[in-house]
């Protein structure tokens, strides 16, 4: 019985980054373990997900003496359960996890890279994170890249040698669930929409994620703001967590809390996230930086037209003009492209339609286990 390990910081990125695939692979003989930040989620996601797991702090931010006890605890582990493989996902996940399997060669070290967080940096932070990245690369006998853009920055920057970098498929690290987001198979959205206070008339913008100044909820809310003065029925529905790293400036806070058409629902589990969707006439993510955004996917499986930035991951996420539409990082460009599909609702419905096509035909989960499953071997 082969033996992975999976490492990451926090219990919230694993419906994401593994889920099913957990199953998958259980099903094929193989034993799953995760590494985690201690977390009350990581029961209910082991009965879910059927894999064993232990509990060691892994800081998101750097802590010398932290992060060698997790290294040293890692080590142990590995040791212990005798690991055949390992992956590290999250840029300290993977550092924690790459230098202890490094240490007790373990024969495959996989780093999945999610993204290039140096990319919205500036000085000595941006370097340091860029050394973060090599090392990781270095202590690998892989390295996954989530999207066509990030592989090609990875090379340009030389985080590692081409050689030692792939790609599953088109992009991503999990694929999508193609039944689970399918408008056709979500039922009983009638209660959760009364809830929420929505009206049939209302106009759903909708977004998913944590909101903070990286994934451009200012340019968003400050695009909601002049397109609701002209369309009264419009309404902001933003699903995520405020957060205090990268947060967001007080006055859009405020808004965001006292503007009735916006609803912030807070954190949503990922298991019932698909009812939110459901809700939505057109989704949003004007991101200054992505590895591969799952929520684009989602949405676009979910028949859904994506308004979307040009940079890296998320230029990879749709068709421009097929499937959405890019946009620059200003709230006039978000404006009027939301201005666009909310008069022509032809055009939202064939977005949607060529939206479910390119994921369907791309992005199955299916598609992307099989890809991993090779590197396993």
């Amino acid at each position: 019985m082969k033996k992975i390990l999976h490492v990451v910081n926090i219990s919230f990125v694993i419906p994401y980054f593994l889920g099913k695939q957990l199953l998958y692979f259980k099903e094929k003989g193989y034993k799953e373990y995760i590494i985690c930040s201690p977390s009350k989620e990581l029961t209910l996601l082991s009965q879910k997900y059927k894999f064993e797991y232990k509990e060691f702090t892994v800081s998101r931010r750097i802590s010398l003496i932290k992060d060698l006890h997790a290294i040293y605890n890692t080590a142990r582990f590995i040791k212990k359960e005798k690991i055949d493989v390992i992956t590290g996902h999250t840029p300290k996940g993977a550092l924690i996890a790459m230098l202890a399997a490094y240490i007790i060669r373990v024969p495959v070290r996989i780093y999945f890279r999610h993204g290039l967080v140096y990319e919205t940096s500036k000085g000595c932070k941006r370097k340091i994170l860029i050394l973060i990245d090599r090392l990781s690369a270095l202590m690998s006998t892989k390295v996954v890249c989530v999207s066509p853009s990030v592989s090609k920055i990875s090379l340009e920057d030389k985080l590692n040698k081409d050689s030692k970098q792939c790609l599953l498929s088109k992009g991503t690290c999990n694929g999508i669930d193609i039944n689970r987001f399918n408008i056709n198979n979500v039922f009983n959205i009638i209660e959760l929409k009364e809830k929420l206070g929505l009206l049939n008339s209302n106009f759903v913008i909708g977004f998913t994620g944590r909101l903070v100044k990286d994934k451009g909820i200012i340019e968003l809310v400050r695009a909601f703001n002049k397109l609701h003065k002209r369309y009264p029925n419009i309404v902001l529905l933003l699903v995520g967590m405020l957060e205090d790293r990268d947060a967001l400036p007080e006055d859009i806070v405020k808004y965001i809390r006292q503007m009735p058409s916006i609803i912030n629902t807070g954190y949503v589990s990922n298991f019932v996230i698909e009812k939110y969707y459901a809700l939505m006439d057109v989704f949003v993510l004007p991101s200054y930086r992505e590895g591969f955004p799952t929520s684009v996917l989602e949405a676009s499986s979910m028949e859904l037209p994506i308004i979307t930035t040009k940079v890296t991951g998320c230029i990879d996420s749709i068709i421009n003009g097929k499937t959405g539409i890019f946009v620059d990082n200003n709230f006039i460009s978000i404006a009027n492209a939301i201005e666009t599909l909310y008069l022509d609702k032809k055009k939202r419905l064939d977005y949607g339609i060529n939206g479910r096509k390119f994921v369907v035909d791309n992005f199955d989960q299916q598609i992307i286990w099989k890809e991993i499953e090779k590197l396993y071997k």
